[in-house]
C-alpha cells in the first residue's frame, strides 16, 4: 500500500471517528441525563423551547448541585425529624391548614440541614431535581395545593393530598443522603475532564 493510500485511510478513519463523536456523544449525554433526572428530564423538555436547551439546563443544575456541601443526617437528627413529622401529621386532624404550613416549613428545614439552599421555590426545585427527581413532582403538587390553600381554594381533601405529597419528599430527603465528599469530588473532576 502506498504512503498516499495509508494517509488517505488514516484521514478517512479520523473523519469517521469525529462524525461518530458528534453523533454518539449527544446520545450518551442524553441517556446519562435521562438516567440521572428520570421524570424531571421529561418535565424539563416539556417546559423548554428545545431538547437541547432543556439538556443544557439540566447539566447546569448538575454543576450547581456539585458546588453544594451536602451532608447526610446523623441518626439522632433523623430521629428528631421523624418525631417532628409525626407531630405535624397528628396536628392535621385539628388544624389541617396549620399542619400543611408546618409540613412545608419542616421540609425546608430538612433541606437546609442537609446543605441545600432554601431561598425561593424555583431554586429549591432546581437543586432538588439532581438527587431527588423521582419525588420532585410530589413537591410541586404539595406546593401548588399550599398556594391554593393560602387563597382559600383548597378543600380539606386537597390538604390531605398535599400532606401525602410533602411526606414523600420528606422521606426521600431524610432517608437518601448525599454522596460522601470524595464521590462528589470525583464527579466534579469527571465533569471538568469531559
Amino acid at each position: 500500500m502506498s504512503t498516499g493510500a495509508i494517509i488517505g485511510l488514516v484521514v478517512a478513519v479520523l473523519v469517521v471517528l469525529v462524525v461518530l463523536a458528534f453523533v454518539v456523544r449527544p446520545a450518551w449525554q442524553r441517556k446519562k441525563l435521562r438516567d440521572r433526572f428520570g421524570p424531571e428530564y421529561d418535565h424539563a423538555v416539556e417546559q423548554s423551547d428545545s431538547r437541547t436547551a432543556a439538556e443544557k439546563e439540566l447539566a447546569q443544575r448538575e454543576h450547581r448541585h456539585s458546588e453544594f456541601d451536602l451532608k447526610p443526617l446523623s441518626p439522632s437528627a433523623q430521629e428528631s425529624y421523624r418525631r417532628h413529622w409525626a407531630g405535624v401529621q397528628a396536628k392535621f386532624v385539628d388544624s389541617p391548614e396549620k399542619a400543611i404550613s408546618d409540613a412545608d416549613r419542616l421540609v425546608t428545614d430538612l433541606m437546609a440541614e442537609r446543605g441545600y439552599p432554601t431561598e425561593g421555590y424555583e431554586a429549591q426545585l432546581s437543586v432538588l431535581s439532581v438527587e431527588h427527581a423521582r419525588t420532585l413532582e410530589h413537591y410541586r403538587k404539595a406546593h401548588d395545593i399550599s398556594e391554593r390553600q393560602e387563597i382559600g381554594e383548597a378543600s380539606t381533601e386537597d390538604l390531605r393530598t398535599a400532606m401525602v405529597h410533602y411526606r414523600e419528599l420528606f422521606t426521600d430527603l431524610l432517608e437518601h443522603g448525599a454522596a460522601p465528599s470524595k464521590d462528589r469530588e470525583a464527579v466534579r473532576k469527571e465533569k471538568t475532564d469531559v
